[in-house]
């Protein structure tokens, strides 16, 4: 009988356990061990920031739905991992004993590398956490009695720049309903060197369209912008030429500011001698697997990608849900073949999909393989990416309750939005 822990319980953590209890037999372990004991859907936060979504709608208690499916749930973090003798230490002083660890836990999000960044003691919001989203809402409420100029982007070594553009665009789409656009000033400050190039050295046409979306919306942007630093009502950007040197210093005034900030690897996985790089990502091979630690796997945020190419002001490459979910996927069936004395085969991809919201309308981009040259390179918008981009999340909250296994990506937005079709890796034959 094999003991199978699952770092996180979030996007990779929650189908990487529910696969892997539908591939294994009844004998083996499978537990979840998570520092909060909910999932979250975090593409829905900047909703909950802005109040068209309740906290309520996006959370579901882990372990009642994992118990159905007899996969064991601990509720602690886990403070240390000794890879050589195969257990973590949890804040508890509880030693969890594994046959092989999948790491799932997402980043760690590195606000203290802007000073006076972060909604922690700092002068920024994010919309990474549910926690974070309420945050904004608080404020929100009361700056829309009293309202100002807003500043929203992401920080040097952001690497999801996808919801910092969908933040713009729906604050401006609320701000629009309620009447009050006029009154707000919108910035929109970003590391990535050109509007739309999302970590990705941009998608088909994602520069025209996102500029022009941006100009239709009155959003002003600062690109190549390296944030030095935030007092409050204040944030301070140097705004670098395409060769790296300082093409103008900006000290932008705000009411509030929502700035993503850049993710660092969490503490106790980066703490592991040989398994991550400098930031605390976890290396991995092509089948998910970690060089040094032949029981350790790896999804999602917290693995190394390295980046698209080198940017006047550094910028990751993001890890969307359809790699995240390919990833599991190849994780599960290469412990399976493990644990059958065979060897792994199964292979994640790097295939960019996304469906981005941005109010009343949507974008949706296709990167395949996500590093140029692709093979597909696809941007489109319109009402119909809003719309299923709503339709996607009420599907794949029902599947986390469900405890389903099904490739979500593939079987939603792949093929019954017919954005593009594809095979699953992993599970189609």
């Amino acid at each position: 009988m094999a003991h199978i822990v699952v770092l996180g319980a979030g996007i990779g953590g929650m189908p990487a356990a529910y696969e892997l209890r539908a591939l294994l037999g009844k004998e083996h372990r499978i537990t979840v061990v998570s520092a909060n004991d909910y999932f979250q859907f975090v593409p829905s936060n900047p909703w909950v920031a802005v109040g068209w979504r309740k906290r309520s709608d996006i959370v579901l208690s882990i372990a009642p739905v994992l118990a159905k499916r007899g996969i064991e749930c601990i509720v602690q973090r886990a403070v240390s991992i000794d890879a050589e003798a195969n257990r973590l230490t949890l804040a508890n002083d509880q030693v969890v004993n594994y046959d092989y660890l999948v790491i799932t836990t997402g980043p760690k999000l590195s606000f203290d590398e802007v000073p006076g960044a972060g909604p922690h003691g700092g002068h920024t919001h994010s919309v990474c956490t549910v926690d974070h989203a309420e945050r904004w809402w608080a404020d929100y409420q009361k700056f829309l009695e009293d309202p100002g100029p807003l500043v929203i982007g992401a920080m040097p070594g952001a690497s999801c720049f996808g919801p910092a553009y969908e933040f713009a665009f729906i604050v401006a789409a609320d701000l629009r309903k309620r009447k009050l656009r006029h009154k707000v000033p919108i910035t929109y400050v970003t590391s990535e060197p050109y509007i739309g190039h999302l970590g990705l050295a941009g998608v088909g046409d994602s520069k025209s369209m996102l500029e022009s979306d941006l100009r239709n919306q009155d959003i002003r942007w600062i690109t190549n912008a390296r944030t030095t630093r935030v007092e409050p009502g204040k944030l301070f950007v140097t705004e670098l030429t395409d060769t790296g040197t300082v093409k103008a210093e900006h000290e932008l005034p705000f009411k509030l500011s929502m700035m993503l900030p850049a993710f660092k690897g969490a503490d106790a996985v980066a703490a592991v001698p040989k398994l991550c790089n400098p930031r605390g990502f976890v290396l991995v091979d092509a089948h998910q697997r970690s060089p040094a630690y032949r029981n350790i796997f790896a999804a999602g945020v917290c693995v190394a990608i390295p980046p698209v190419e080198v940017t006047p002001v550094p910028t990751g490459a993001p890890k969307t849900g359809y790699m995240i979910e390919t990833m599991v996927s190849a994780i599960a069936h290469n412990i399976a073949a493990d644990l059958a004395g065979e060897p792994a085969t199964a292979k994640g991809t790097w295939n960019a999909i996304c469906l981005a919201d941005m109010g009343t309308t949507g974008a949706a981009f296709v990167a395949l393989p996500q590093i140029p040259p692709r093979n597909v390179n696809w941007f489109k918008k319109g009402k119909w990416v809003h719309l299923a981009k709503v339709a996607f999340e009420k599907y794949f909250i029902r599947k986390m309750k469900a405890g389903t296994s099904e490739p979500v990506y593939e079987k939603y937005v792949l093929k019954s939005l017919g954005i593009l079709r594809l095979e699953h890796p992993n599970t189609t034959k």
